[in-house]
C-alpha cells in the first residue's frame, strides 16, 4: 500500500497558545495534505475526507520543533479510502531565551499525535 510523508518545522505563525505551542489542528492540517496525496497518487483525484475515525494528541508540539507526519493507506473500498497518520517530533526548540536559536535532534523521534480517516474518491476512479 501507498505511504508518504511530511517534515516541515512549525513556526512563530503555528503558535496559537502561550509558551509558543502549537495548536492541534494544525497537525490535522499535515494529515489532510498527505491524505490528499496518497488519493492522488492511488486514484489520481484529491477525494474528500469524510470522517477522522480516531485522533490522539500524544505530546505538545512547540514553534521551532521539526514535525515528521507519515499516512498509510491502509484499505481500499469501492469508494471509500482508509488511512493511517502518525506524527513525530524529530528535532525540538531548545527553549532559551537567551539562545532562542538552538535545536536538539531527538536521539528517537517522539510521537506527538495519530490517527485513521476515511476519504472517498469517485466511483470511476
Amino acid at each position: 500500500m501507498i505511504e508518504t510523508m511530511i517534515r516541515i518545522r512549525m513556526s512563530q505563525q503555528d503558535a496559537h497558545y502561550g509558551g509558543n505551542l502549537v495548536d492541534g489542528a494544525r497537525i490535522l492540517g499535515l494529515f489532510g495534505d498527505i491524505a490528499t496525496e496518497i488519493l492522488i497518487r492511488h486514484d489520481g483525484d484529491e477525494g474528500l475526507f469524510v470522517a477522522y475515525d480516531e485522533v490522539t494528541f500524544k505530546a505538545p508540539v512547540y514553534a521551532g520543533d521539526f514535525i515528521e507526519a507519515v499516512g498509510r493507506l491502509k484499505r481500499v473500498g469501492n469508494t471509500s479510502r482508509k488511512i493511517v497518520f502518525e506524527a513525530y517530533k524529530v528535532i525540538e526548540a531548545v527553549h532559551d531565551p537567551d539562545r532562542p536559536y538552538l535545536g536538539r535532534v531527538l536521539k528517537e523521534p517522539i510521537l506527538v499525535a495519530s490517527a485513521s480517516g476515511t476519504c472517498v474518491v469517485p466511483k470511476n476512479r
